[in-house]
């Protein structure tokens, strides 16, 4: 079962070789609504920590020429918030880890001047003035101001298994992990814009909150996600319903597995799996990304011995950011990491009975979480 609950693989996992060169964060999204005007607006809230074991009172940033120059790598707690859709904006924040309270065992915690997230609560600020944006490119972000008061209650959790994202007993298995304890997460709260304020209530969310972890991004990188879901059989929304997909080319002792990909859906209480490392499943994955002037195209079809989840989804270009992050090693590998959160699209869910495929569904999804970037390895 992969609705299975496991804070532990929420903890803190940079441990052994990862301490020197890995990153961990916990990763939330979820959609509010402008308190004046009722419309909504998806933002998203992340916690970023990159190489703890080379810290310092202040941040080490791995984009400055003479950390290039040195080979010195980057450490820091990152926050990064921000938003999608026209006005979109992506702000960072960065803490020494002289300044960082971390409580590393489930359930987590992790706190820095007025940011602090756990499993059941995010607050914090980001202010990055234009001044500022323009005068420091290492820290890769956007100018603005937010501010968050947020609960959460993580709901129905796509826990991957063993091998995709055990607890880190042996650090160089895989090159990135991922775990996803609130696939399904209601929040509840405020978020304050630029002087605007949102509300957020756990009926109009659709949020989600994962985490990864490692010492490398994987390329391609792709996720979509949404609880936000209407049946086009019933006409009625799935409210006990969310489907999630990952991956792109996993690492196993860095030996690349082209093209898999991780998958679940959760409709209206029954599970769906299509995660690629259950062997027993026979899982098969196609996926393609397109890219046009205005917008971007997912495609995924998975496929296993029960049955066949065809997934389509687009989201407008001046929707999204090209969302940033270094790694490990100081490289800015992602440099068109497509990021957004209100795609839109089809998933078409079958069962195989008997030899033949009946559709279970067809399901009209909104409010998606979607990611893209790839990049050439032999230039990273």
């Amino acid at each position: 079962m992969f609705n299975h609950h496991d804070i532990t693989r929420d903890a803190f996992m940079l441990h052994g070789p990862l301490r020197h060169h890995g990153y961990d964060w916990w990763w939330h999204s979820f959609t509010a609504q402008d308190e004046e005007t009722g419309e909504d607006k998806p933002f998203f809230i992340e916690f970023f920590l990159c190489n703890p074991a080379l810290g310092e009172d202040t941040p080490i940033f791995g984009q400055l020429p003479e950390n290039h120059e040195t080979g010195s790598r980057p450490s820091y707690l990152m926050v990064k918030a921000g938003c999608w859709g026209e006005d979109h904006c992506q702000l960072h924040r960065f803490f020494g880890w002289g300044n960082v309270d971390l409580h590393p065992e489930a359930p987590y915690s992790i706190a820095a001047s007025d940011c602090f997230a756990s499993e059941t609560v995010l607050r914090g600020s980001v202010y990055i003035t234009q001044e500022e944006a323009a005068d420091h490119p290492e820290w890769m972000c956007d100018a603005g101001k937010m501010e968050w008061e947020l609960e959460l209650e993580k709901l129905i959790a796509f826990n991957v298994g063993y091998g995709a994202s055990k607890p880190l007993r042996d650090a160089e298995a895989f090159a990135m992990y991922w775990h996803a304890e609130g696939m399904k997460t209601a929040y509840s709260g405020y978020i304050t814009l630029n002087g605007r304020k949102y509300t957020v209530v756990p009926e109009k969310c659709y949020g989600y909150a994962d985490k990864n972890w490692g010492r490398d991004f994987t390329s391609p990188w792709v996720w979509l996600s949404s609880n936000c879901l209407v049946s086009k059989k019933t006409g009625n929304p799935l409210e006990n319903s969310v489907f999630d997909i990952g991956g792109g080319r996993p690492k196993v002792y860095f030996v690349p597995l082209n093209r898999r990909l991780l998958g679940a859906f959760w409709y209206e209480g029954k599970e769906y799996d299509f995660n690629f490392s259950h062997a027993w499943l026979h899982v098969k994955t196609e996926f393609h990304f397109e890219e046009s002037e205005e917008e971007v195209r997912w495609h995924v079809r998975q496929e296993t011995i029960h049955a066949l989840m065809e997934t389509d989804v687009c989201c407008l270009k001046k929707d999204m950011l090209l969302v940033n992050y270094e790694a490990p090693d100081g490289s800015k590998k992602h440099n068109r990491l497509w990021n957004g959160g209100n795609g839109s699209g089809t998933i078409r869910l079958f069962e195989k009975r008997k030899g033949s495929l009946v559709m279970v569904d067809e399901i009209e999804a909104t409010h998606i979480g979607c990611e893209y970037g790839e990049y050439d390895e032999q230039q990273s």
